[in-house]
């Protein structure tokens, strides 16, 4: 039936797939209209403020200057320093490193656990984080300030990374949960017939299957720890603070002239890593949530 219908649906009197034009038409303008923000940023980086007021904010750069790029990196102002993004981009990447790894680890330990040495009470304790999955940020804010301060991590890097590890480490278990369940038990019942103990069947048998799940829960946790804001701005003071919080303070800063171009080049700058991330392995991504990344 389907052979005899598709014919129908591709061709029409002229030999022109209608339903086809129709439907990347469509696509192409919905990713003209998703992208024309991003297109106007890099237009407005690319530009000198006096061609920014005198000019369309979406016409390209009469001229291309990199001047905006260059001061928000090393000379723009937030608050009283002058010294650009550059050493609250490396504090994120001091950040959002260990939170990672830390939190897809501990995640991976307890997919294992709670798939392959089921103990009493498993079910009760996945479910207890699930729920945490769906605690929002500002409820934690207060006992965790509190947890902070009385192990002396308050303010640092040290504490945002804690702090980011327990939030996240929910998520990267029912990731890993979800994917270990697909896995045949026999497989790590063969690898205990052969001798091998609890470390060696986890490094050995699934570490070695679980690529595509380790690559969704990295870039789940990378683009949700480096663009978070709130944990930044209420865990870490001074020089210690993230990139999101310091472009906040460039941005809102209420002295002198305001230069949209820079404003423009910070954000491009602070987006750029997830951007990256996403364009690398954005194919990695869909192909592990479809080996059951959000199943079970």
């Amino acid at each position: 039936m389907s052979a005899v219908a598709e014919p129908t649906l591709r061709r029409s009197g002229s030999g022109v797939d209608v339903a086809r034009f129709a439907l990347y038409t469509a696509l192409i303008v919905a990713a003209a209209l998703f992208l024309m923000p991003l297109v106007s940023m890099v237009f407005t980086s690319l530009k000198s403020m006096d061609e920014i007021r005198s000019g369309n904010l979406l016409a390209p750069p009469a001229t291309v200057t990199l001047d905006a790029w260059n001061a928000a990196w090393g000379s723009a102002c937030i608050s009283v320093d002058c010294s650009g993004l550059k050493g609250y981009f490396f504090n994120s990447i001091q950040l959002v490193v260990p939170a990672v790894l830390i939190s897809v680890g501990l995640g991976a330990l307890n997919g294992y656990v709670l798939t392959k040495w089921r103990f009493p009470g498993a079910d009760f304790l996945f479910g207890a984080m699930m729920f945490g999955c769906f605690i929002p940020f500002q409820i934690v804010l207060i006992p965790m300030a509190f947890t902070l301060g009385k192990i002396g991590l308050a303010g640092s890097t040290a504490g945002l990374v804690l702090v980011h590890v327990v939030y996240g480490v929910c998520f990267t278990t029912m990731f890993f949960r979800n994917f270990y369940v697909a896995v045949p038990d026999e497989l790590v019942k063969a690898a205990r017939m052969d001798g091998a103990g609890f470390w060696q069947i986890f490094f050995r048998v699934l570490l070695p299957v679980s690529w595509p799940i380790v690559v969704v829960s990295v870039i789940w946790q990378f683009t949700g720890i480096w663009n978070d804001f709130l944990f930044g701005a209420s865990f870490a003071a001074g020089e210690s603070q993230p990139i999101t919080v310091a472009l906040n303070n460039l941005v809102n800063t209420s002295t002198g002239v305001k230069l949209y171009n820079v404003d423009m080049a910070s954000a491009m700058i602070t987006a750029a890593p997830t951007i990256l991330v996403y364009l690398l392995l954005g194919r990695f991504f869909l192909r592990g949530l479809m080996a059951g990344a959000v199943k079970g």
